[in-house]
């Protein structure tokens, strides 16, 4: 895997944000983890956004659960429209995001992360109670987890870049191919 030095021919135009989005546990955690320090963006997560507020609100069921993750995210947009660009990764709920998403101040890349749904939903069994016991993971069922909200690119007429995630990515493959389509964008 080639690394960047942030070259001026590296960067990506000012304003561009990537968009990692997926089902829970399709990987986009590991992937936006990867991808941001080599595009030289920030990652703004969403678990991070809402596992920092349940540090001080009270998350006593899957429905307030629910309302601090909607927060969470509105506080990852609030965040990113204030950067010149970042790498923002969240289940993206396609009916709720698409307006959201184009009210950024800049062009988007979409890295949609791709893995069937038995190999999603194993790794999401897998992680219940390794995190917070406020995202209630063993308490939410495959439905929930996995739906026509979430399963498919929110695509708002941006590029989206579809990466399969059951396996190990070449992630400066997919660097190459954001850099590629970025500079196209817009």
């Amino acid at each position: 895997m080639s690394q960047h030095n942030g070259t001026v021919a590296d960067r990506l135009p000012p304003g561009t944000f990537v968009v990692v989005s997926g089902p829970p546990a399709s990987g986009k955690t590991t992937l936006a983890q990867a991808i941001a320090p080599a595009l030289g963006l920030p990652l703004i997560a969403k678990d991070t956004i809402k596992q920092a507020l349940m540090t001080v609100l009270p998350v006593p069921d899957v429905p307030t659960s629910r309302i601090v993750g909607s927060a969470s995210v509105a506080a990852l947009l609030a965040v990113a429209a204030e950067t010149g660009g970042a790498v923002l990764e969240s289940v993206w709920h396609r009916s709720r995001a698409l307006g959201d998403l184009r009210d950024l101040p800049g062009e988007i890349v979409e890295v949609f992360c791709r893995c069937d749904r038995s190999t999603a939903w194993r790794r999401y069994a897998l992680r219940a109670g390794t995190r917070d016991a406020g995202h209630f993971d063993a308490d939410r069922v495959p439905d929930e987890v996995w739906n026509d909200e979430v399963a498919q690119p929110v695509a708002g007429g941006w590029a989206v870049i579809e990466v399969d995630t059951s396996g190990p990515v070449d992630v400066g493959l997919l660097i190459e191919r954001i850099r590629a389509t970025a500079g196209t964008a817009g």
